[in-house]
Parts: structure tokens; C-alpha cells; sequence
């Protein structure tokens, strides 16, 4: 059975008339008029905007690198309705079109398609905006300094959460124990992500509140490490972080909003005008409440948990409509293997670094098949995360069982680590990469001692992707890596750090437009959208950004401190930073 489509709404009969009327008069504007043809255009219907005297990249021509750019555009009713010059599309205006100057020559002001984030984790993020944030700590002593100035602030047995600490930034770069926490927590169960999700420090107070002792035994997929004693260290690996998530209080509604509010704001400020989210079910039914009071200004296509019951499932994707462009249910997301920096990647051999250890599976074969028919049979697209090369060849088995269609459009999230010999299957199965070229500027500095250079090598393979055939989409992993679009850009063109001072396998970077393409397009097709997103043209949603500096042509360093001055869904303004004329 084919799986359903995610949405492709049909447009309005009336918009589908209004476009036409509009991209007819274009081309006859682009035409010498006759002498005798009247000027007066009083009997069509006019744009809400037109953005002119500008550079506008279309998006067409991003993937073979010869991007289309027009001087001025048209918007109305939440779409494009034409692209060409000064002179054909000023001619559209009516007394109450807006008429924007981007005046690109003196402005430096750039128009191009709005970035569409395959991967993010809106809910994860707001609350770690909301509590305590550890991104960037230089050190377990730093770590624990923040921890205990948080502590001295919180009530009374307050559980204190969030995380995002990366040990892999510290010199000794050794993992954090509970003894480590209860010197400056007190009385308060504290419970901290790495910054990948994948591994958490709980503190004393926190596994005996989950009942956790060295004789606990993890679930499947899971780990807790344990000391020379066998008493737990306080890291919990994978799955066994859920022994203390279903003890730790969740966040109240009003949290949860103001943390996705939060989470929202932060991406429209990069430029990012749709995402591709997973979040819980209380995200979803937030960003539904702002949706029905007029305050959801990002789309936002959420996934479902794939390990979830199949009844519940089939509830989730009935409960809203989902043609809804604004908001709705995608695909289904499953967790095959865990991250590199944490080593529960699954790896078909040993770590470099680490001889015994080869990751942690979340599933055996016939587990995963059997699920995966089920779902697909129901009609839903799937998209596994499979970080390790021996996780990717699981979710690409699972692929091929007979009952998944191959015009399905599942997906690898992440593939960061693929065998040579599985790149070909990707296209044979018709499976898109979905992959955060940002990882590299953080992974690159330790993830050649864990994979031995011959892994290495392949690793991050965006080019060899390219070449298979394999269609790419880009996101972010947020708030595993900063919503920036831009980093990623830089990432994927010179797979070099941020200092430039060293580079990783550079075999593997891609162009600037193939690069710019699987951020617009390739994550609009990740969604079956691909017929009204990702483009600046005729019919295509009016999605699109103002950016300070050519992003096609800028070099590489250019682009990290990329400044978006605005950013707009549906043509209306969602984020400005800076008002145009």
C-alpha cells in the first residue's frame, strides 16, 4: 500500500486565476507593447507587495549552480504571484500594493527562498532556553560552577533540568559523575542532557527517585554506566535516560508555551521559515493553540514517535487537518543507534577509541522490520535516525522489505557514518539523506580518533550522496547545534572549523548551490512539498528572507555572521530586524 502523501493543500481557485492574470501580464510587459495598447490595468487584480530594484534569488538553477535572479516580485494572498523585471512587475501595482525598495546596489539587501529546516526539536529547545542552559562550558569545573549558581536560586526541592554540556570541549574531556553534582545541587534532583540527547547526568537525589541502584537493569537500547563498585556513575546512555524523564515533573502549559515561543522566535530570526520538527504531543498541541489565536508564524511539520502504538499513531495524525500549511503531522521518527560524541553510535566494528565497544542498537532486525511494515502499510512516511554505519544498515534492511513502497520518500536522519557499499542503496530504495552539515564543525575535532581515518574518510559524505543520486535535505539538529542556517552553508562548502585552521576530508564538500538547494528545495521535497515550497516563483508559497549579503557569492567566512533582516511566511512579516523603505 502507498503511503500517504504528507500534504500537498490545493490552492484556491481564485488565487490559481489571480496568478495566471498576473504571470500573463508579466510576459506581455516583458514584450514591446504595441502603440496603440492601453496602459490602464485598472481591471486587474493588483499584489499585496512588490519587492523591487533588487537581487532575488529564485531558487531555480541552485542545484546545477546557475542560480536564477530576477530584479523584482509580486506577493498576494500568501503567495508568489510573479518574478521578473522593475518594469513588468511595477506595472502590477494598484493603489494599495506595497511597494518595497530593496535598492540591492547601495542597501546590500539580498532576497532568497526561506530556509527549511529538515530537523529540529522545537520543545527540547524552548526548555532549555527556559532552564539551565550548560552550551559551551569550557570545563566540568565551569560546568559545575553554573550548576551551583542555579542551585543557590531554585526553590526548595526544585528538580533542576536542561543540559546541552559537551565533554568533548573540556581538556581532560572525561564524562561527569554524580559524586561531580551532589557538591553543588544540595537538595535538588537534577537531571542534565549532553548537548546530542543521547547521554545524561543524573545526580544522587535524582536516581533514587527513579529507583535506580547497580543493580538496575537498563532497558533495551539502553546503558547505565557504573564505577569500580558497580554503583552508578550517574550517566544514564539512550533509553535508560527514561528511567528518571518519567519521574522528573514536566513543564507546566504556561512553561511550555513560553518556551516554544522562545524556540519559534529564535528560528525566524535565522531565516528559517519552516521546520520539520519533533517535539512531544504537548508541542504539538501548543503550537495549535497558537495557531487557532493567530500567533504561529513558522510552519511547522511535526513528527510522531515511530515506537508509539499504531492506534495511538492513527489518533495523532487524525486529530488535525493535514492539509493545514501552517501546521500538521508528518512522518514517523525512530531512533536506531545513539550519537558519536557519546559513543553509543551503532558502528559495524569498534571505535578507534574505544576496542570493546561498538554502540548501542535501539532495535534488533526483526523488531524493526516488523514495525516498520506495520506503519508503512498504514501509510506513513518514516524517517530513521542512524548516526553509526551499522545503524544505517538496518534502517536501509527495513527499507527494503517488500510492503515499503520505494515511492514512499522515508528518510536517514543524520547518516553521518555509512559504509561505501550501503551509499548506492539510499537511491535504490529511493531513501533521502537528511542530514546537518553543522555537525562537522563540532564533530570534526574528535571524530577521527573515534573512527580511524579509513571511516573518516567516508564520513559526512554529502558529495557522494550527490553523486549516487540521492536526494539531500539540511537542517540543524537544534538545539543539538545552534538553528543558524548559515553555519551550516559553511560547513557543507569547506568542511573546514570556523577558524579555517583545519579541514576534514574535503573530498566531501559540496557547492554553494548545491548546498543553498538541499536547505530550500531538497527539505520542501523531504515533505512532499516540493510543489509550493522551496522556490520564488508563480504559485509557490511567499516564504522567502532579506539578508544583508549575497549568500551565493560571499565567501565562505561571509556567510557565518550573515545578518537576516527579514523574514517572511506567507508574505507577511514574521521577523525584521531592519525596515525597509
Amino acid at each position: 500500500m502507498r503511503p500517504r502523501i504528507c500534504y500537498t493543500p490545493p490552492m484556491r481557485i481564485s488565487s490559481l486565476l489571480l496568478i495566471a492574470i498576473i504571470s500573463a501580464s508579466v510576459l506581455a510587459a516583458e514584450s514591446p507593447r504595441p502603440a496603440n495598447e492601453s496602459a490602464d490595468r485598472k481591471d486587474q487584480a493588483a499584489p499585496d507587495a512588490i519587492y523591487y530594484d533588487g537581487a532575488i534569488y529564485t531558487g531555480e538553477g541552485f542545484a546545477n549552480d546557475h542560480p536564477h535572479v530576477v530584479e523584482a516580485m509580486a506577493v498576494g494572498g500568501g503567495k508568489v504571484l510573479a518574478i521578473g523585471s522593475n518594469r513588468a512587475i511595477l506595472r502590477l501595482s494598484g493603489p494599495n500594493t506595497v511597494l518595497h525598495d530593496l535598492d540591492t546596489a547601495r542597501s546590500s539587501t539580498y532576497i532568497f527562498p526561506g530556509f527549511n529546516d529538515a530537523h529540529t526539536h522545537l520543545g527540547s529547545a524552548g526548555q532549555t532556553k527556559l532552564h539551565l542552559d550548560l552550551t559551551g562550558v569550557g570545563s566540568l569545573d565551569e560546568m559545575l560552577s553554573r550548576i551551583g549558581e542555579y542551585a543557590a536560586h531554585a526553590p526548595t526541592g526544585h528538580w533542576i533540568t536542561g543540559g546541552n554540556w559537551d565533554h568533548t570541549l573540556w581538556a581532560q574531556k572525561s564524562l561527569p559523575t554524580r559524586q561531580d553534582l551532589d557538591k553543588v545541587t544540595g537538595n535538588h534532583p537534577t537531571f542534565l542532557d549532553r548537548i546530542d540527547g543521547h547521554i545524561a547526568i543524573a545526580n544522587s537525589a535524582a536516581l533514587a527517585a527513579a529507583g535506580i541502584t547497580g543493580k538496575t537493569v537498563p532497558p533495551q537500547g539502553g546503558a547505565i554506566d557504573v564505577d569500580a563498585n558497580g554503583e552508578p556513575t550517574g550517566i544514564l546512555r539512550e533509553s535508560a535516560q527514561g528511567l528518571v524523564e518519567k519521574v522528573t515533573p514536566p513543564p507546566t502549559a504556561e512553561e511550555r508555551r513560553k518556551g516554544d515561543q522562545l524556540a519559534i522566535n529564535d528560528a525566524l530570526a535565522h531565516g528559517i521559515t519552516s521546520v520539520q520538527d519533533f517535539s512531544e504531543w504537548e508541542d504539538f498541541l501548543t503550537f495549535e493553540q497558537m495557531e487557532a489565536e493567530g500567533h504561529l508564524k513558522l510552519r511547522v511539520s511535526e513528527w510522531l514517535p515511530f515506537k508509539a502504538p499504531l492506534a495511538e499513531l492513527l489518533k495523532m495524525r487524525a486529530h488535525h487537518d493535514p492539509s493545514d500549511p501552517m501546521l500538521h503531522t508528518g512522518m514517523l521518527k525512530g531512533f536506531m543507534d545513539g550519537s558519536l560524541g557519546s559513543r553509543t553510535a551503532a558502528m559495524k566494528a569498534p571505535y578507534a577509541d574505544d576496542p570493546a565497544n561498538t554502540g548501542l542498537s535501539q532495535y534488533t532486525q526483526p523488531q524493526l522490520n516488523a514495525m516498520a511494515i506495520e506503519r508503512a502499510m498504514a501509510g506513513f512516511q518514516l524517517g530513521f535516525h542512524a548516526i553509526g554505519d551499522r545503524a544505517t544498515a538496518m534502517a536501509l534492511d527495513a527499507f527494503s522489505q517488500p510492503e515499503i513502497s520505494r515511492s514512499a520518500r522515508n528518510r536517514i536522519e543524520h547518516a553521518q557514518v555509512v559504509d561505501p557499499a550501503d551509499i548506492p542503496r539510499f537511491k535504490q530504495l529511493g531513501v533521502i539523506a537528511s542530514m546537518q552539515p553543522n555537525h562537522l564543525l563540532t564533530d570534526m575535532n574528535w571524530a577521527e580518533a573515534r573512527l580511524g581515518s579509513q571511516r573518516a574518510a567516508y564520513s559526512y559524505a554529502w558529495r557522494a550522496f550527490l553523486k549516487a543520486g540521492v536526494p539531500l535535505a539540511f537542517g540543524t539538529d537544534y538545539p543539538v547545534e545552534p538553528i543558524t542556517p548559515f553555519r551550516g552553508l559553511y560547513a557543507a562548502v569547506t568542511r573546514m572549523n570556523v577558524e579555517g585552521s583545519k579541514t576534514y576530508y574535503p573530498a566531501n564538500a559540496i557547492t554553494r548551490g548545491q548546498a543553498l538547494a538541499a536547505y530550500t528545495q531538497g527539505s520542501a521535497y523531504a515533505e512532499f512539498a516540493e510543489q509550493h515550497k522551496g522556490l520564488l516563483a508563480p504559485g509557490y508559497d511567499a516564504d522567502f528572507i532579506l539578508v544583508d549579503r549575497d549568500l551565493y557569492r560571499v565567501s565562505p567566512p561571509a556567510l557565518l555572521t550573515t545578518q537576516v533582516l527579514e523574514t517572511d511566511v506567507a508574505g507577511k512579516s514574521a521577523y525584521i530586524r531592519k525596515k525597509l523603505n
